[in-house]
């Protein structure tokens, strides 16, 4: 049988914490700005299929009411970054068309009958077409910007320990 090797490596706890605050940096700091970078990508495309959609005789433009919102709630009940792409104003149920009128694009609640069409119209999609053509785009902006913050974590990472 063989001999027993014990050997004790000093320093890991020190490591440990150093990659836990890495962790906690990258993901609270460097993942949700990447998610964002990546999040407007998507936005742009949307964007750009509902001007191309809007009618300009009428005082609502769905694209100045599109909107990049961080989802804390989401954050806080599973710890994973999430932003939604929307529509400012969103589905407005019974909201004051006052109030909505105050956003850039005016009331936009009819968004939701152009992208998905009623019985008496054709749906004209701009939402779902822009995330599935972006969706290659945004996933390479999300790496390259999570590269860059983990660059600058690991610089100060390496700054703060000498």
């Amino acid at each position: 049988m063989a001999d027993a090797v014990r050997f004790e490596v000093h320093g890991l706890v020190a490591l440990g914490d150093r990659l836990e605050g890495l962790q906690y940096d990258m993901k609270r700091k460097g993942g949700r700005f990447a998610l964002r970078k990546a999040a407007n990508v998507i936005r742009d495309k949307a964007k750009a299929n509902a001007k191309r959609i809007d009618d300009p005789t009428s005082a609502a433009d769905i694209s100045e009411n599109m909107a990049v919102r961080w989802s804390g709630r989401h954050f806080k009940q599973t710890g994973d970054l999430k932003f939604r792409v929307g529509i400012m104003g969103g589905a407005g149920g019974r909201a004051n068309s006052e109030a909505l009128a105050g956003l850039p694009g005016g009331d936009t609640r009819h968004w939701r009958h152009v992208e998905f069409g009623t019985e008496h119209t054709r749906a004209q999609p701009f939402m779902r077409p822009a995330l599935a053509e972006s969706i290659q785009a945004a996933s390479e902006e999300f790496v390259r910007q999570y590269h860059k913050s983990l660059d600058r974590a690991l610089k100060r990472a390496a700054k703060a320990s000498q």
